[in-house]
């Protein structure tokens, strides 16, 4: 028989590997070039994020109006994300939700230039979030199409990292451009239109490249036999339960840079810079600890409480090199954050349920992140040791969370293909 011939075998089986490094260079060009368009997105709205914090306060927000904005905006942005995930996987329209997002996002920044009260910029800041909400579930599922072809750590990890190098460089195109205009927030915003502007066009050339990038990670049979699809599996409750806890008690830059203002800790012009030092750390922590998600899979989690537990202290303190420590410390945190928290829903759910998974993640963190910004702002208010306290409690807090997690973990049936959150071998 012609199937039983051995020639006939390794034809095949070179046929296989030779599909299977296609596509393996496909979606490194896929993650790659959405890489570039996140690099000048975040150029865009990070860039304006480094700043939203003292504009407000000059246009005569208060502490608690700049905890509540910060926290607001980020409820919004991530509590959409349920129903845009939803869409999402119902509709399959993936593409126009991310071409949607990314006009509302990148095309509120420029805007803000125009705002001359502290209740117009705080809407334009809330709309920017709404943005990113409208397609960042569609995104992320997506690039989880790519990365489980890669490697889910190494490929968020690597989007992470080129997202993080337009991160840096907003923030110091905004500090230069207040700097020539002798410390105007208005000329810092309206220079943002130019990548948002390149941000988009790489967009639809993306959209032109990889119609259905779906097709990248070819049969997902990695879930164990009698899952019901249509369910989000127990161990991902517990995960979300476990990110909200410890975001919660994450403090947002907004109010670090309120704190930086309002104390005179550093000169305006130097805020930004210290938003672009945050998010360069960022950068250089979002690969090797990709690449150690994928070898050691869930343990890399417990790093994050660990680190995150002493930026209060750091961040919120009078002297310049402190709280110096602390912005290096929280762009630490944000790597691990933006790198692994994500590649971990794609671990554990399977591809036609991932954008819902990444709706409901998404939300459960925005939710706990207003909470926790807004209970901060008004505590920093008070006093800042209550602040301080408040964010230590809840990284205790998550602990005990991140080990019911593995417990979890640990219990599952293993299915076809590695367990979740399970090292590569």
């Amino acid at each position: 028989m012609e199937n039983g011939n051995p020639e006939n075998g390794v034809k095949d089986g070179a046929t296989d590997s030779a599909t299977d490094s296609a596509l393996r260079k496909n979606a490194m060009r896929f993650i790659v070039l959405m890489g570039f368009v996140s690099l000048f997105a975040d150029m865009t709205y990070e860039g304006a994020r480094s700043i939203t914090g003292p504009y407000l306060s000059v246009l005569g927000a208060s502490a608690a109006v700049v905890g509540f904005v910060g926290g607001f905006g980020e409820l919004a942005g991530y509590a959409l994300r349920l129903v845009t995930g939803y869409l999402a996987d119902r509709t399959q329209r993936y593409w126009l939700l991310i071409i949607l997002g990314y006009g509302v996002n990148l095309l509120a920044v420029p805007l803000l230039a125009l705002a001359g009260r502290w209740d117009v910029a705080a809407a334009l800041i809330v709309a920017e979030r709404l943005g990113k909400a409208i397609r960042t579930p569609s995104r992320d599922a997506m690039l989880s199409h790519a990365s489980r072809r890669v490697g889910t750590g190494w490929g968020f990890g690597l989007h992470e990292a080129l997202d993080q190098i337009g991160a840096v460089s907003g923030p110091l195109i905004v500090a230069a451009a207040m700097y020539v205009s002798r410390g105007r927030y208005q000329t810092g915003f309206a220079t943002l239109f130019v990548p948002a502007l390149v941000a988009l066009l790489l967009l639809a050339v993306s959209r032109h490249l990889f119609p259905d990038p779906r097709v990248l990670e070819g049969e997902d049979r990695r879930y164990e036999a009698g899952t019901n699809g249509s369910r989000l599996p127990r161990v991902f409750w517990l995960y979300t339960a476990f990110t909200a806890a410890t975001i919660a008690g994450f403090t947002h830059f907004q109010l670090v840079a309120y704190h930086l203002k309002a104390q005179a800790v550093v000169p305006d012009v130097q805020i930004p810079v210290l938003f672009a030092v945050a998010m360069g750390v960022d950068a250089l922590v979002a690969v090797p600890v990709g690449r150690f998600f994928d070898k050691k899979g869930l343990v890399t989690l417990t790093v994050l409480p660990l680190l995150t537990l002493p930026i209060p202290f750091l961040v919120f303190s009078r002297a310049y090199a402190t709280a110096l420590a602390g912005v290096v410390l929280w762009g630490a945190a944000m790597g691990v954050q933006e790198t692994i928290m994500r590649a971990a829903v794609a671990e554990i759910i399977p591809s036609e349920r991932r954008g819902f998974a990444y709706g409901v993640f998404n939300t459960g963190f925005g939710v706990a992140w207003f909470a926790g910004s807004w209970a901060m702002g008004a505590l920093y208010g008070v006093n800042v040791t209550y602040a301080v306290a408040f964010a230590v409690a809840l990284e205790l807090i998550s602990l005990p969370l991140i080990f019911l997690v593995r417990r979890a973990v640990a219990a599952r049936p293993r299915g076809h293909g590695r367990p979740a959150f399970g090292p590569r071998r």
